[in-house]
């Protein structure tokens, strides 16, 4: 090394966007400049003078790069204590130089997490050498300057511009910043390996994709982030035009999206608060619109439409009749683009990724509770009454239930040749859900409703109540010790009733 320089910058980094500068601003301001593989190269090929970190540690780059930076020599050199007279008379004596400057970003395992790379693959993109630096940097921040993010390059060159070196603050922050990556990146490739839904500890691995206005009200901070480990499709969405997307609005297109995936047909679900406020099937996206609009068109008012098709001109143009926050879909022709963007506040979303959540978690205090999705459905449809459904009253029924499974509960929904007329949940008991229920549907419809509840009746009122009310067929999934007497009540009043065996509380 050269003599005299005790500033020592180590430089070592998979994404060399902007690192040329960086180095360069450094060497001007006195750094020696010592780099790996890659980064060293990168640098000289840029006209940058920096060392090779073997002449630091006297040890060759082996194992294929494997093994570079794991050394006494780099990581004493970071984790002296600058105060502490034994520390550095330790380095003196084994000639060692202290390390002031940590850059480092990692080799890229977030972006090949989800590839098809076979295992012996993806395990190369494992940093070690990267991960232990950082973590002996942060540790050192009394001393250490680390930067682990690209972003923070101009910010630490502005800082080292006005007073000499970085301040106690920000080596502090940075170091935050440097564990947070670290711990989100082992997260990351733990979860890979182990392949566990609940392991031991539950890791999450999350990057912000953006900060929110504000949370479900404005004096709530928020932000937006998205899974490292896999794709789906509040992930890989696309925002091609409107404001900027709130907290509420990602919350009800998550929840349209997961309705619309329970359906292979032309489906459009309108979401107001997070529950269903209209939802159709039809020939076409316009006539599922049409259909779902007609459900309830008080309420869809002022919320998010999804599509599980793409839209065409007709579509754009009924749909910017009304005044809605957001419209999602997975295509649109250049004709519905050019009628939207006469709306210029309307959100238009591109979504068209498979739902890929296998767990779904709710925060408690001091805890997580963690579950797996409700993704299935009974194949197992009993009778238990002397009348049996008609075709046209199963497929109703089978389309009630699709609903009325993303519905809070108590929940149900009352249906007719493909369209939710009437959804009710979150009542505290089911006569009352199924009244709502069947009061909404009756405002368009009085004949042939079919019922479909999420979870059993506990007495018979429901059936009576529907029986009075008009109501066709019912599905349930049974389970109740009264549920001989809500079949003695179906058959009574001649209601085909299903039981599925299978609830769907959204608790």
């Amino acid at each position: 090394m050269r003599a005299g320089i005790r500033k020592n910058a180590l430089l070592s980094v998979s994404d060399k966007a902007h690192i040329a500068e960086l180095a360069g601003f450094l060497f001007a301001q006195g750094y020696q400049l010592i780099s790996t593989g890659g980064t060293l190269a990168h640098l000289k090929a840029k006209g940058i003078d920096a060392i090779d970190v073997a002449e630091l540690t006297h040890f060759p780059a082996i194992l294929n790069g494997r093994v570079k930076t794991l050394s006494p020599y780099v990581h004493a050199g970071i984790l002296a204590k600058r105060k502490r007279a034994e520390h550095m008379q330790t380095l003196s004596d084994l000639h060692i130089e202290p390390i002031g400057m940590v850059v480092v970003n990692l080799y890229p395992f977030f972006e090949n997490a989800n590839s098809d790379m076979v295992l012996e693959e993806l395990v190369e993109f494992i940093d070690i050498g990267g991960p232990a630096m950082l973590r002996a940097a942060a540790k050192s921040f009394f001393d250490v300057t680390v930067i682990s993010d690209v972003s923070d390059y101009d910010w630490v060159m502005e800082e080292i511009k006005m007073r000499g070196d970085t301040a106690l603050e920000t080596r502090k922050y940075l170091a935050g910043k440097a564990f947070n990556l670290t711990a989100a990146y082992d997260a990351a490739i733990s979860k890979r390996l182990l392949g566990e839904e609940m392991p031991a500890y539950f890791q999450g691995s999350f990057q912000k994709r953006m900060d929110l206005r504000y949370g479900e009200n404005p004096h709530q901070k928020a932000a937006f982030y998205t899974d490292t480990t896999q794709p789906g499709a509040l992930r890989d969405f696309a925002q091609l035009q409107g404001k900027a997307l709130s907290f509420n609005n990602l919350r009800d297109m998550d929840m349209a999206w997961r309705l619309l995936q329970d359906f292979t047909e032309p489906a459009c679900c309108g979401v107001k608060h997070t529950i269903p406020c209209g939802v159709a099937l039809g020939r076409t996206a316009f006539e599922a619109w049409s259909g779902a609009h007609r459900c309830d068109p008080i309420s869809i008012f002022g919320g998010i439409v999804a599509f599980n098709r793409g839209l065409d001109a007709q579509t754009a143009e009924s749909l910017c009749r009304l005044f809605l926050e957001l419209v999602a879909a997975p295509a649109f022709s250049d004709e519905a683009l050019a009628v939207f963007s006469k709306k210029k506040n309307l959100r238009l979303i591109r979504i068209e990724a498979d739902l890929s959540d296998r767990l779904a978690c709710v925060k408690v205090d001091g805890g997580l509770l963690v579950q797996q999705i409700d993704n299935c459905f009974s194949t197992d449809w009993q009778p238990v009454t002397r009348v049996k459904p008609t075709e046209a009253q199963l497929k109703d029924l089978h389309f009630a239930q699709r609903v009325v499974k993303h519905v809070k509960s108590n929940a149900v929904a009352v249906a007719y040749r493909g369209r939710a007329l009437g959804i009710s949940g979150g009542e505290t008991n089911r006569i009352s859900a199924a009244q709502l229920a069947v009061a909404r549907a009756k405002e368009k419809q009085t004949k042939g409703l079919v019922l479909a509840s999420d979870g059993f009746f506990p007495f018979r009122d429901v059936v009576d109540f529907a029986a009075d009310a008009g109501i066709a067929a019912i599905v349930q999934p049974g389970g109740s010790i009264r549920d001989a007497e809500s079949i003695a009540a179906a058959d009574a009043h001649g209601i085909p009733m299903i039981f599925t065996g299978m609830r769907h509380f959204k608790h």
